[in-house]
């Protein structure tokens, strides 16, 4: 039987899609007032719309895009430790290591927040399509010109609320729960 080792990093998809999870209500929250303002469907049928695309982007769209961003890590050579000496490597670290930081002795209490916010760039891009297009197949009565605005719009709504908590919730803590 092999040893198992304590330095095999932090994939961070085990902590990203439980906070995706609490933040599920807030986000599905702002994008049902997007499109109540934005388009004319139903109080109901934009809840239906907006949180089984949610449900869907979080719990299929961004582990998959994750799992690109690992193959694309291992790729650049971002498996291997470099050190966090200056600060290009600490860029390198948190950037190309971000969906699988290494396990560097010191620096995850800043490097955990800092990839955390950093993924929510590809999960942008995730959301928006395939939201839109879970949206789309409920809402075929609107303008697919009009369907792709609102998921622009209510996109950049909805991660402007996620980075606004979290900086509260990294500021209100001071990294003392993720980094001890």
């Amino acid at each position: 039987m092999a040893p198992i080792l304590a330095d095999a990093g932090v994939p961070m998809i085990f902590l990203q899609v439980p906070a995706m999870l609490l933040a599920l209500i807030p986000v599905i929250a702002v994008e049902v007032y997007v499109a109540r303002k934005m388009l004319k469907v139903s109080t109901g049928q934009n809840i239906k719309a907006v949180t089984i695309a949610n449900i869907v982007s979080t719990l299929a769209g961004f582990p998959l895009a994750w799992i690109l961003l690992v193959v694309v890590e291992i790729l650049l050579g971002g498996g291997s430790a470099y050190g966090l000496d200056t600060f290009w490597k600490r860029v390198y670290a948190v950037t190309v290591q971000a969906p699988w930081l290494i396990p560097y002795d010191k620096g995850l209490n800043w490097m955990i927040p800092t990839a955390m916010a950093y993924l929510l760039i590809p999960a942008f891009f995730v959301s928006v399509f395939v939201e839109r297009r879970i949206c789309s197949f409920f809402w075929r009565d609107q303008e697919k010109e009009r369907i792709r605005k609102f998921s622009w719009v209510a996109h950049f709504a909805s991660y402007t609320v996620l980075i606004i908590v979290a900086a509260i919730y990294y500021w209100i803590t001071g990294f003392h729960v993720i980094a001890n």
